[in-house]
């Protein structure tokens, strides 16, 4: 099949361990490697498996989580093969291909895969699929893997699975799959480690720039320099640029064209020093030929979603000590080197072992859809290195609800629709009611400029319709503005996808802020009062932009970009809307709720869009049912306030507490407050009849209520295991107090006790009480759970102070015999 493919003319580490691979695929279905960057594990390994007999002509699918390593590593699987790039070896990117029917080992980022899936669910001409990398931990990569597990389990046995990474915690990844783990020790040539000055986090290109400079007079070679983002990137190239006129300074990013990550990759023809400025898109599969020193900024930006708010926003945050440790091989892929961390010892010692997967702080509405679609109700259920937070699961249901993709929790025919295009969610519904309008031409233009980064900056203002302009110009006399031309690629891959023309003419502001509010229903925006320029979104949120900007004193805005701060949003970008556009989005939302505030039961119809009301009218009827759940939801929210929680009550539940940690066994409910009001259908519900006003839930017994909560059994054990009082030899009847997660406390002056000779105990007898020991005028005087050892010993120290004290009472050299008094006993 590889005739012009000979494995031992590539002097490769990985080559050591190729028959063990191939003898453990033979006989097992799931396979874990370890191998370090350089070893040969993305490009040898999957070619040395094309012809194993398992394999029955099938293809082999391999899974990279950035595009730009895609294409590289068929790029270089293709090159070692020497066949042409689409022909044997081919690779799949969002919009972009390359292969043919001979294609027998496809290269694809992580979320092709997942769209293949539901295309064909049994991946009938795939023997076997790979997972490169696999410690980035992306959420694409996760969901494909939780599919590919599930199609392997039920019905393909014989569907191998193969994950490769060089850092990545393989006895759980092992535990999971059930696999064995075989590890490359690779051929790195020693790095030395070194730790600088920590850098100003407000400042890292700049100060990053500056401790590179000595550097370059110590060592030859390529640099490899970890920054951020493309703006650090930008300030370290300015500085490094005057400083440094001789060699060649360059950005490596994925917005970058293909060309200008080439001049970065590959070795300058006349042999010039490159000093290379990268996020973290050089970490692991692309090798840059030349680098033997690695400075490290040990800082990444990453986009984490907010659900409070329902929106990402990108944060800067230390890496791991696994990312630390793959950006430091990379100065050791062709011979010794050295590795400049630009952060202290301390700071590593206190770095997290394994970075944070995307899939616990990324937005899940895709992932959401796409177990919709595959079927599966409970996603948690399924084969997770990490489950996904059942909080955020929850709120990507909401966002689908609010597109229309699913009701009840089950999939509409839209929804299938939205499916189908591969893009967020949000933009396919857009793209789909814009066909309806016939505005698919301005629809594919936005969903562009929302894929991709920001062509004009904060500083052009915030109205997305200057983007779409500028996109039009570029298109019609090729005026060019850097990020224009690739969002225009990736318009036209859209436009493909309908099958339509561009559209140059002029935009209709309100067309596009319709479009937006499609996709970005909740985030509709009202002009509040008075002329400050914020904006009540429809999700409740409160947003403003820039007092001067031309869009700031629009009564109505869609919003597409908005930051998830605390307190008062940023606008980053928007559209006006007409609001006559908005009549089908209208709602009337029916409103019966206890206003505590107000001391009463709210009943009224509000006219809104999400949270924002446009009007309301009182409502005329509504059924008792209705205002018992309207009370019981207010005591969700305020019960604590609303609720009279005495000394009697609280005591009620710490014995109830008690019980039910001295007998788990036993089936004592799990009484607190914060329980109570959490679930007052199930113990006050039949109690709320003619509750009018706050001040009669103050006249609600909740002790009575919440006794005859118990069974008759439970009321009996706990007067019994539990009690209230205990009568002590005085007669008194003295109360006990029950204390959450301590022992009950029995404050008892001291004459009292006399002739007691054991604690007295609860519980059955198994549980002492702690007696706190008063003096005739109630002041503690003792603490103890064992009496007796009071009276031998404590007793007569504690009794010359108080006979001084109280020299009217009788004070006994031996209480044990002596009668127990509750007041003076008189001396004759």
């Amino acid at each position: 099949m590889l005739e012009n493919f000979d494995p031992s003319s590539f002097d490769l580490p990985v080559a050591e361990i190729i028959p063990q691979v191939k003898s453990q695929l033979f006989k097992a279905n799931s396979l874990i490697i370890q191998a370090p960057p350089g070893a040969g594990k993305s490009t040898l390994l999957p070619l040395t498996l094309l012809d194993e007999p398992w394999l029955a002509g099938k293809k082999i699918m391999m899974l990279e989580p950035r595009r730009l390593a895609t294409k590289t590593i068929a790029q270089r699987m293709a090159s070692m093969t020497d066949t042409k790039l689409g022909d044997l070896i081919g690779y799949r990117i969002r919009f972009e291909s390359a292969i043919s029917a001979n294609t027998r080992l496809e290269v694809i980022t992580e979320g092709i895969l997942t769209r293949m899936l539901h295309a064909d669910n049994a991946l009938e001409d795939v023997g076997l699929v790979i997972f490169d990398e696999f410690h980035e931990r992306n959420l694409h990569s996760e969901v494909a893997l939780a599919l590919i597990r599930e199609v392997q389990q039920v019905l393909r046995p014989d569907l191998r699975i193969l994950l490769m990474s060089a850092t990545i915690d393989a006895k759980v990844l092992s535990g999971m799959l059930k696999s064995t783990v075989i590890e490359s020790k690779g051929r790195q040539y020693p790095v030395e480690v070194n730790y600088m000055n920590e850098l100003d986090e407000y400042a890292i290109g700049e100060d990053a720039a500056r401790q590179i400079i000595p550097l370059t007079k110590v060592h030859e070679g390529d640099f490899l320099v970890f920054l951020p983002g493309q703006g650090e990137i930008r300030k370290a190239q300015e500085i490094l640029r005057k400083a440094l006129p001789d060699d060649l300074v360059l950005p490596l990013y994925g917005q970058l064209s293909p060309g200008d990550q080439n001049r970065a990759i590959l070795p300058h023809p006349s042999g010039k020093r490159k000093i290379v400025l990268s996020t973290d898109i050089a970490e692991t599969s692309l090798t840059i030929e030349g680098v033997k020193v690695v400075v490290d900024s040990g800082f990444a930006k990453s986009s984490r979603f907010d659900p409070r708010s329902g929106l990402s926003r990108l944060v800067l945050h230390r890496i791991s000590k696994d990312s630390a440790d793959q950006r430091s091989g990379r100065a050791g892929r062709l011979t010794a080197g050295h590795s400049y961390r630009l952060w202290t010892k301390a700071i590593q010692n206190q770095l997290n072992e394994y970075r944070t997967p995307e899939l616990m702080e990324a937005d899940l509405t895709g992932l959401v859809l796409d177990m919709k679609a595959w079927g599966k109700q409970d996603i948690r259920s399924m084969t997770w290195l990490t489950p996904p937070p059942a909080g955020t699961l929850a709120l990507a249901e909401k966002t689908l609800e609010s597109i229309e993709a699913i009701v009840d929790g089950e999939l509409t025919p839209h929804g299938k629709e939205v499916h189908k295009l591969p893009t967020h969610p949000r933009i396919a519904h857009m793209l789909i009611n814009a066909a309806e309008i016939d505005q698919l031409g301005l629809a594919t233009d936005i969903a562009a400029i929302l894929d991709e980064r920001d062509p004009l900056g904060p500083d052009a203002g915030v109205d997305l319709n200057l983007r779409i302009e500028a996109l039009r110009r570029f298109r019609q006399h090729n005026v060019s503005i850097p990020r224009i031309k690739k969002i225009e690629k990736m318009a036209a891959s859209y436009r493909r996808m309908f099958s339509i023309q561009p559209d140059n003419g002029p935009v209709d502001p309100w067309q596009t802020g319709l479009l937006l509010a499609y996709a970005y229903p909740e985030r509709i925006a009202a002009a509040r009062p008075g002329n400050n320029a914020q904006f009540q979104l429809a999700n409740g949120k409160i947003a403003q932009i820039g007092h001067k900007d031309d869009l700031a004193h629009e009564s109505w805005l869609a919003v597409a970009h908005v930051d998830a701060r605390d307190g008062m949003g940023k606008i980053w970008m928007a559209a006006p809307i007409n609001p006559k556009d908005l009549a089908p989005m209208l709602k009337t939302k029916e409103v019966l709720k206890w206003d505590r505030k107000k001391g009463g039961l709210q009943a009224h119809a509000e006219i809104r869009i999400g949270s924002i009301i446009l009007g309301t009218r009182p409502l005329a009827k509504y059924s008792d049912g209705d205002v018992t759940e309207a009370i019981l939801e207010a005591i969700r929210e305020e019960g604590e306030y609303l609720l009279d929680f005495n000394e009697e009550v609280e005591q009620l539940i710490f014995r109830v507490q008690s019980l039910k940690s001295w007998n788990p066994d036993h089936n004592w409910p799990n009484w607190s407050v914060a329980e109570l009001c959490e679930k007052p259908e199930i113990w006050l519900a039949p109690y709320l009849q003619g509750i009018q006003k706050n001040d009669d839930f103050k006249k609600l017994n909740l002790s009575q209520i919440l006794l005859h909560s118990l069974d008759f059994e439970q009321q009996k054990e706990l007067d019994k295991f539990a009690p209230a009082t205990i009568e002590v030899p005085s007669g008194s009847k003295i109360r006990l107090e029950y204390r959450k997660d301590e022992i009950p406390l029995l404050a008892v002056r001291l004459q009292e006790l006399f002739g007691l000779l054991e604690t007295p105990k609860v519980n059955n007898g198994k549980v002492n009480v702690l007696i706190q020991l008063l003096s005739p005028g109630y002041k503690p005087v003792q603490l103890t759970q064992d009496l007796k050892s009071f009276w031998q010993n404590g007793y007569f120290e504690v009794k010359k102070e108080l006979k001084r004290r109280y020299p009217k009472h009788e004070w006994p050299e031996d209480p044990i015999s002596a009668e127990a008094v509750r007041g003076v006993k008189r001396k004759f």
